[in-house]
């Protein structure tokens, strides 16, 4: 294959309650409809409370399963639970292999391989990161054998939480740790990808759009299509708005192009529950 165009969408906090999150998604849908990519990826937050509502799970998997392309998919926090870190308090919800394999069970594999326009794909789940579940141990141990088998090909990376804000050695706040894959994990997935020729980290999880290059490593930040956070609740990073992610693959190179669906709108966080935004 000569070219392989790949869509992301993240953070679609689908719940059947959620009538604004499902407009927006289906907006998305109808321009995946129009567009036909490749392969469609969600990196995260499919649903809106995974861990207690299997039936968002399910919702999600429904609305996804109309899309009239293949999607992959990888568990966000609001799947599986979330990370612990070292310099903050336990999330309320940590994931667990339950957890973990209840997004498996409805959605698929939580970490994946593929090739494509002589490029190695390769999807993580980010939120067992730091968690000393068994399955954090054997997801290290199969991206070392996936990475062993990269064989020069260029290297794109999926999961759902940035690896940092600007650089790697950006030290752990208390306030926002858990917006990006905690320490010492993120070093020794640094490490691991800097053996190959490593291009792209996309990820979603802020609910702002970023893209910028660290030592020749590309690193997109896909904006929710489903809602915004006011700057009261949440410093501006990026750009605030809801949308999707568009690649096109060929060997040796990448293009990026950021994209909303037409009809697409910035939901803010507080109409999802009645509330004026701050």
């Amino acid at each position: 294959m000569a070219q392989f165009r790949l869509t992301q969408i993240s953070d679609t906090h689908l719940a059947r309650r959620l009538k604004l999150l499902t407009e927006n998604f289906n907006r998305v849908s109808e321009h995946i409809d129009a567009t036909r990519p490749d392969l469609v990826i969600n990196t995260g937050d499919v649903s809106f409370d995974g861990p207690t509502s299997r039936d968002d799970l399910l919702f999600a998997k429904e609305l996804h399963g109309a899309l009239p392309v293949d999607c992959l998919y990888l568990p966000g926090n609001h799947d599986i639970g979330d990370n612990p870190t070292a310099v903050a308090a336990p999330p309320k919800q940590l994931p667990t292999e339950e957890t973990r394999a209840a997004f498996v069970a409805e959605l698929g594999e939580d970490r994946w391989h593929f090739d494509a326009a002589g490029w190695c794909f390769i999807g993580l789940n980010s939120l067992i990161m730091n968690t000393g579940l068994d399955s954090e141990a054997e997801q290290f141990d199969w991206l070392a054998s996936q990475l062993g088998k990269a064989d020069g090909r260029p290297v794109a990376l999926f999961l759902h939480k940035p690896l940092f804000l600007d650089v790697p050695y950006d030290p752990e706040q208390e306030a926002t740790s858990f917006r990006y894959v905690p320490q010492p994990a993120r070093r020794r997935l640094i490490e691991m990808f800097g053996k190959v020729d490593w291009r792209l980290v996309a990820s979603g999880h802020v609910h702002q759009r970023r893209d910028y290059t660290f030592a020749r490593v590309r690193h997109v930040w896909a904006p929710s299509t489903g809602f915004i956070i006011d700057d009261a609740k949440q410093e501006l990073i990026g750009i605030k708005e809801t949308g999707l992610v568009e690649y096109r693959f060929q060997p040796d190179s990448f293009e990026v192009r950021h994209v909303r669906a037409p009809d697409q709108v910035n939901v803010d966080l507080d109409m999802l529950f009645g509330k004026e935004p701050a």
